[in-house]
């Protein structure tokens, strides 16, 4: 059962107290939301779930950013609904878009004891893993009966990139002959590299968000967040964070934030997520 004293309405008179100093005490959700937004009020009861389950060792702050902007304003949120996880004073990392539940409590799991929650399954991610692991091993199955199928090959370089073995797709890419980068197999297989690369070698999701609530026209920093979500599995929250760039400035990086959409599009299997987010770009581009 959720404990109400650990769900507030966050407002500008009480965050100070009710979020920044609470979470030297106790770590602090913040879930900036508006009652427009759908996902929002589809992620809002699964936040309330987890953070019941914690039994008093996790908080949440409910901010409606129609009414308190600038709370909104100080963090440099762009897209909603975004959440933030405050403690010690201190945003440490957060997330944009709806998530599943599997992957919230993977995510409090990089900074809270898992014991502390009383339903830490991952159940979510953890079927993925097994999915993929067992489409991975099938992919090298076909290439071990086919060594010479480059498509296999990049198939296989794809699925190893999507289970974080970004060296070895490496390999087998490099191996391709010069027809063979141009199949689809391998044009997905590249574009996901790039991706992967990108996310390897930027900073922390925590420094990249604090960054942004710095300053929210840091497009590199947004492109590289952007990146890290695209690789770690959180594809709509990835591609709102290009599609800002988009918005923010067409010239950065030789429109980087369309550039970066159309790449995005080619690795992400969700058909009605890419239509919409197609529809999307379209109005900012005509």
């Amino acid at each position: 059962m959720v404990n109400a004293e650990m769900i507030i309405n966050a407002t500008t008179q009480n965050f100070e107290a009710e979020v920044m100093e609470a979470s030297f005490q106790t770590p602090v959700l913040v879930d900036f939301w508006a009652p427009w937004c759908g996902p929002c009020r589809m992620l809002m009861p699964l936040l309330d779930k987890i953070v019941g389950s914690y039994n008093g060792a996790l908080r949440l702050a409910k901010v409606n950013t129609d009414e308190e902007g600038e709370i909104a304003g100080s963090f440099g949120i762009r897209s909603l609904p975004t959440v933030v996880l405050i403690k010690d004073g201190k945003p440490i990392d957060g997330f944009m878009g709806a998530q599943p539940e599997g992957a919230i409590r993977a995510f409090l799991a990089k900074h809270m004891p898992i014991e502390q929650a009383q339903e830490p399954e991952v159940l979510d991610e953890v079927g993925e893993q097994e999915d993929l692991s067992e489409a991975v091993a099938k992919a090298r199955d076909d290439l071990a009966a086919d060594s010479k199928s480059e498509p296999a090959q990049a198939i296989l370089a794809d699925l190893l990139i999507r289970s974080g073995e970004v060296a070895e797709a490496q390999q087998l890419l490099n191996g391709l002959s010069e027809s063979g980068r141009e199949s689809s197999e391998a044009a997905r297989a590249l574009t996901r590299l790039n991706f992967a690369q990108v996310a390897q070698e930027a900073a922390s999701e925590s420094v990249l968000l604090g960054a942004l609530a710095t300053n929210p026209q840091d497009l590199k920093a947004r492109y590289q967040l952007g990146a890290q979500m695209l690789h770690g599995g959180r594809a709509e929250a990835a591609l709102e964070q290009f599609l800002a760039i988009l918005k923010a400035d067409r010239g950065f990086e030789d429109d980087l934030g369309r550039r970066a959409l159309i790449d995005a599009f080619k690795v992400i299997d969700d058909d009605a997520l890419v239509g919409e987010f197609r529809r999307r770009m379209s109005t900012l581009l005509f």
